[in-house]
């Protein structure tokens, strides 16, 4: 990862300007090149708020998911392209640091400390947001069990634990193709552009 330098200077908030515009039209090289620009800020707000690696780098994918899919919402007027990134990155590690304590406090309360949390409110909610035709492509990338278990989580509107009995696996592997599958997806449009490139 590179690292950006701060958003005080004209001539990088003018290219990163310039990058998420071409994102907002599915520019999938000026994607990556906004990625390799700011990824590595985006990831250290997420440790430093979540403190934690693995969580850190699921909120780092899923951010810039949310930016590949919804860049034609930025609003130059009311923040720069980091500004706004890292606005999305601290919004959604806090709510992630909210929701675990929340989910903790109420294991402690009915005695269930070591209960997994069952839904990724967080995730779901962006998803359900976007349209179906924005993500088409990228669920071509996916292999048919993640794709199975994205489309029941986020387009049938089910639970994890639902969408485990509805397929008759544990929930932990449900977590774990839902988890893969939107890594995949952030992969494939980094690649497709290097490797195109």
């Amino acid at each position: 990862m590179t690292r950006a330098h701060t958003s005080g200077e004209p001539g990088e908030r003018s290219e990163l300007d310039a990058l998420l515009a071409a994102v907002a039209h599915n520019d999938r090289s000026a994607f990556t090149g906004f990625y390799r620009a700011t990824s590595a800020r985006a990831y250290g707000l997420a440790l430093r708020v979540v403190r934690r690696e693995a969580a850190a780098e699921e909120i780092t994918q899923e951010v810039y998911l949310q930016v590949w899919l919804t860049a034609a919402r930025y609003d130059a007027g009311r923040s720069s392209p980091l500004g706004w990134l890292l606005m999305l990155t601290h919004r959604r590690a806090v709510d992630r640091v909210r929701r675990e304590a929340a989910a903790s406090a109420r294991d402690l309360v009915f005695g269930h400390a070591h209960r997994p949390v069952d839904h990724d409110v967080v995730t779901e909610s962006v998803t359900r947001r976007l349209e179906a035709n924005s993500v088409a492509d990228g669920m071509r990338v996916l292999t048919p069990i993640q794709r199975e278990a994205i489309t029941l989580a986020y387009y049938g509107g089910r639970s994890y634990p639902e969408v485990a009995d509805q397929l008759g696996i544990p929930l932990s592997t449900v977590k774990s193709r839902i988890r893969d599958g939107l890594r995949r997806l952030r992969t494939e449009v980094a690649d497709t552009v290097v490797a195109a490139g």
